[in-house]
């Protein structure tokens, strides 16, 4: 039996939007669950991919009940909409129109919502990249919907959901500022009120599986096609023009950031290719479908470049950046490609928009992104540690066993008589330590 379809339903933009907003899920999950896994140490694999894993999920039931309706709803402040569910039918099958934001699209709402909450996901998954490998796992799941609902909200409404920045024209096409920028920030600052991982683990850290990171990495880089593919919010020629200025801009990226690596350490690094791919992914975001395709070269340029400097020469020798242990240098592949790429749409922007004027308005979004995500992140971590009275960082003992203190898992556990956990190597002596059920354990 058939139904009918109501006439404003394009099938098409209907499929390609749902298309697009499962490739930006596979770029949470499996993509970063899988490249976190491989970068930090054997011990830290599973805690990594689970606290991505985690935010993913916990992220949708925030979005579902109250987030997106603060981000895409009515507005209750020039900087985010009143919160509340989507959960009825009569929501789900209703055509999707943002008011605020001058949008109505020929998909249902249901498609809408998903397609914004795989972007809120990728947000928080990313901003985990600066905690790793010594947060304490219950801070973390107390802080995804306490940084989604004060956090990511104000910056989507603000510059998707027809709030202030919008308003004034401020253009961030796909998410350089509401998703790169906050996460890039929010990770750093979080970093610093976490505190650092052990001595040992930030002198000794080279990836246990450069191999499963590429895959991530892959990963991540496909899926991007649906991230700034699919925000034209149609099958539409822009979409094209998004997705070719996105592998670009990423493909140039890389192979700069690939000779600086050559021309610096005399030899290229799969993991700085990594660092170029994403910072490329990360700055043609801002601009994807509102630059033709030299001025996605450029953005490439720019992107393995600036970057690169803040992350091996600023990163490796101000003390601010040696204070502040931010584990996957999130501030370098994201808050600063971000803003790169948020100011070069000023430059680039094939609208009329591209002037002085548009760039002084990408600066000041930048800046308002990073003030708010700076305050609310270090009120929200003060508020689970002073008020909920929980630890933001692991103790030293759980420090030293990794993943078989906080969850009782092995991320590779052979059918092998039980042997004593160790950690990596190196010449320091054995020290006597207990895991969560007291059992001892001989950590090296």
């Amino acid at each position: 039996m058939s139904v009918a379809q109501p006439t404003w339903l394009n099938s098409g933009d209907n499929a390609w939007q749902l298309t697009a907003g499962t490739l930006v899920a596979l770029q949470s999950i499996p993509g970063l669950v899988i490249l976190y896994a491989g970068l930090v140490k054997r011990r830290w694999a599973i805690n990594s991919a689970f606290m991505a894993f985690y935010g993913f999920a916990a992220t949708l039931i925030c979005w579902v009940i109250w987030a997106y309706k603060a981000s895409f709803g009515k507005q209750m402040l020039p900087f985010v909409g009143v919160p509340g569910p989507v959960l009825t039918m009569n929501d789900e099958l209703t055509q999707a129109v943002l008011p605020a934001a001058k949008i109505t699209a020929a998909f249902p709402l249901s498609t809408m919502v998903y397609f914004q909450f795989v972007f809120a996901a990728i947000t928080i998954v990313i901003l985990a990249g600066g905690f790793l490998c010594r947060m304490n796992i219950h801070a973390w799941m107390v802080f995804v919907p306490l940084w989604i609902t004060l956090s990511y909200t104000v910056g989507a409404f603000s510059l998707w959901g027809g709030g202030f920045l919008q308003q004034r024209g401020v253009i961030d096409y796909s998410g350089g500022y509401v998703i790169h920028v906050s996460s890039g920030t929010a990770g750093f600052v979080g970093a610093y009120w976490i505190g650092p991982r052990l001595d040992s683990d930030r002198l000794d850290h080279k990836p246990h599986n450069i191999l499963l990171v590429l895959v991530g990495a892959g990963i991540l880089w496909n899926g991007w096609n649906g991230f700034n593919g699919g925000d034209p919010y149609a099958a539409s020629t822009d979409a094209g023009a998004a997705v070719l200025n996105t592998n670009i801009a990423t493909a140039m990226s890389a192979l700069v950031w690939i000779m600086w690596d050559t021309i610096y350490y005399k030899k290229p690094s799969v993991l700085g290719g990594v660092n170029g791919m994403i910072t490329g992914l990360v700055a043609i975001t801002p601009a994807a479908g509102v630059v033709a395709g030299w001025g996605a070269i450029i953005i490439g340029l720019v992107s393995g470049s600036i970057p690169w400097v803040s992350m091996n020469i600023a990163g490796k020798k101000l003390s601010l950046f040696q204070h502040v242990d931010d584990t996957l240098g999130v501030f370098h592949t994201h808050l600063v490609a971000g803003v790169c790429g948020g100011f070069l749409v000023g430059i680039f922007s094939t609208s009329e928009d591209g002037n002085g004027k548009q760039i002084g308005w990408q600066l000041a979004g930048a800046c308002f992104v990073i003030g708010w995500n700076t305050v609310w992140t270090s009120l929200i971590l003060l508020f689970i540690k002073y008020v909920l009275r929980i630890p933001l960082r692991m103790s030293e003992v759980d420090l030293l066993i990794g993943d078989d203190a906080i969850h009782g898992e092995d991320a590779y556990s052979f059918d092998y008589p039980e042997k004593p956990i160790r950690n990596g190597g190196g010449n320091s002596p054995p020290v006597d330590a207990s895991d969560s059920s007291g059992r001892k354990i001989e950590v090296v």
